[in-house]
């Protein structure tokens, strides 16, 4: 087999290895990327199912301000639908249901209502404080850095039914629980991608749109103008590097000879890698304290979508078993009706041990108790995938960060070795674990790489992006009630204080 000489080797076909390879190929660079698998997409992976058609079973959605995306499906001239969220959204938390419509749920308890509010008011206002793209730098990194989101939340959170939501939200955005993450990491990640709201919601948020026709289409649409630029089943075995270039070595015989590497594997993954000279002490230790969070993305199909009849979108955030949140995920026309399902965290964990049957019985009897729907135990199909057997990237969406990882380790995240250059939606400074993430990490490193090159000034490698002129972001807006309601806490205290003023006023007269 005949050497492979190129400019730059960029090692994984995932959307950030194959953003960076684009634009060094637009940039006249000559490019090779190796990719594990037999497929392109990383953690995109649409599955063509012969009855169900196209099942997005890898990362799927996007949203306003996610402009990277937007602008790579208009180059390749895609398709986008919103989420169904049309009718009415099922809360069931401890055996309390409800249904309402709107950004959130609407909760009972006075209490909990002042809760929630407190709690995202918070949130906001802490995320604000967190510098994009250096986290360390906060005022309060090390103390933020020192916590885990789950004991934040137990301290500002009174009610029983807004804790539990926050433990939903969690799982749900990190697949990881909140007693395994920082809460310097959870408050970056909210700033990454705006606000809480932004973040978390379907109509307006992270979770509006999807591709029609699946996003994997996104990579094998770079992956089609790359044409034989992109290596399938070449794993990466080594990378050496010295003062003249570097070699890259793959598990079927492959020998890239390049001046520059760029690395878009997962974190975690670099320690299948051997490196030479070795990655420095403090990057080889923070790969080490990386795990990817676990999920298992399931589809149950059904004949047709009955729950609209009942005046229900299909979405649901509920602790009454294997899944904490799912969605309406029937295509635009109409055909292959479905609800699309996360089991995530602990929950993916333990359920994982099941039989693929036994985890399709669990979510239709769940889907029957939360929608008050017999119907639901009648499917006609279930599609899933396991991301933590996946071998190439060992869990899903993106790395997890304990406390203590981000103060300690977090220069290293982006910083270069010699010749190699790192992306990867983890070293995102926005949108970090979703695919616009991806988008900036791979040409950020590829700017890098022409910086490098002298190409580019160095003013040029951090770029931010247009807002899409198609799907412009619209403001949340914010009551006065919303930015001035009292915490439970103030609640508690104030009526405590009054309390105690009336008390000492009762013995004054008393006394008189």
């Amino acid at each position: 087999m005949d050497d492979i000489h190129v400019d730059v080797a960029v090692i994984g076909a995932g959307i950030s290895g194959l953003s960076a390879a684009c634009l060094l190929k637009k940039s006249g660079l000559s490019v090779a990327v190796l990719e594990a698998r037999d497929r392109v997409g990383g953690r995109t992976y649409t599955v063509k199912h012969p009855t169900h058609g196209s099942v997005d079973v890898g990362g799927a959605y996007f949203g306003p301000t996610q402009n990277r995306v937007f602008r790579l499906i208009k180059e390749l001239g895609l398709e986008v639908y919103n989420v169904n969220e049309e009718y009415r959204t099922v809360l069931y938390i401890h055996g309390s249901w409800s249904a309402y419509k709107g950004r959130l749920p609407c909760l009972r308890n006075p209490f909990s209502y002042l809760d929630q509010n407190n709690a995202i008011r918070t949130i906001d206002k802490m995320a604000a404080q967190v510098p994009l793209g250096a986290p360390w730098k906060a005022a309060k990194a090390k103390e933020w850095d020192s916590i885990t989101v789950q004991e934040f939340i137990d301290s500002i959170c009174w009610t029983r039914e807004v804790k539990r939501i926050m433990k939903i939200f969690i799982n749900t955005l990190f697949s990881s629980e909140g007693h395994q993450l920082s809460l310097l990491y959870f408050l970056q990640y909210i700033h990454g991608g705006q606000n809480f709201n932004r973040v978390s919601l379907i109509t307006n948020g992270a979770q509006e749109k999807k591709v029609v026709g699946g996003t994997q289409q996104l990579s094998e649409g770079m992956s089609d103008w790359l044409g034989a630029d992109v290596h399938l089943s070449s794993p990466v075995t080594s990378v050496t590097q010295d003062d003249a270039g570097a070699i890259v070595h793959t598990v079927d015989g492959k020998v890239v000879k390049c001046t520059y590497v760029i690395s878009a594997m997962p974190l975690t993954l670099l320690s299948r890698v051997r490196f030479s000279p070795p990655l420095p002490g403090l990057k080889a230790q923070l790969i080490q304290r990386v795990p990817m969070g676990s999920v298992i993305k399931t589809n149950l199909f059904y004949s047709t979508p009955f729950w609209r009849e009942l005046d229900l979108s299909g979405i649901a955030m509920s602790d009454n078993g294997p899944s904490a949140t799912c969605f309406d995920d029937t295509k635009p026309d109409g055909s292959h009706p479905s609800i699309i399902a996360f089991i995530l965290a602990d929950q993916c964990r333990s359920l994982s041990q099941l039989t693929k049957e036994e985890r399709k019985q669990k979510l239709c009897q769940q889907y029957a108790e939360t929608f008050k729907c017999k119907k639901f135990l009648e499917p006609v199909g279930y599609v899933e995938k396991n991301w933590m057997e996946d071998e190439y990237s060992g869990g899903c969406y993106s790395v997890i960060l304990p406390p203590g990882v981000l103060t300690q380790y977090g220069r290293e995240i982006r910083k270069p070795h010699h010749r190699l250059y790192f992306a990867g939606t983890e070293t995102a400074t926005e949108w970090m674990g979703f695919m616009d993430g991806a988008i900036q990490a791979g040409e950020r490193a590829a700017r890098e790489v022409l910086f490098a090159e002298g190409k580019i000034k160095e003013s040029e490698i951090m770029q931010d992006e247009p807002e899409s002129e198609d799907f412009p972001a619209t403001p949340f807006p914010t009551s006065w009630i919303e930015q001035n309601m009292p915490s439970v806490t103030a609640v508690v205290v104030s009526v405590v204080l009054a309390g105690c003023v009336a008390f000492v006023a009762v013995i004054f007269k008393m006394l008189g």
